[in-house]
């Protein structure tokens, strides 16, 4: 997950159907890049980057969810 992205847009008060339009794109396609699934557009990264007030790199960060272990 892109913990990062889904963060910023969180913070931005926006729904991922008003990123996705924002973008030009479906809402299920900014779900996957979201979710890390697809990586997307570098274009679509500059316009986050600019929307959000975030640089790209750490936007498109990738984190690895951890299994609670007991």
């Amino acid at each position: 997950m892109r913990r990062n992205l889904k963060e910023a847009r969180q913070k931005a008060v926006m729904t991922q159907k008003e990123v996705a339009e924002y973008l030009g794109m479906t809402e299920r396609a900014f779900q996957y890049i979201e979710a890390g699934q697809r990586m997307g557009k570098i274009e679509h990264w500059d316009k986050l980057e600019d929307l959000f007030n975030v640089h790209q790199r750490i936007l498109r960060e990738n984190h690895v969810q951890q299994e609670n272990q007991q």
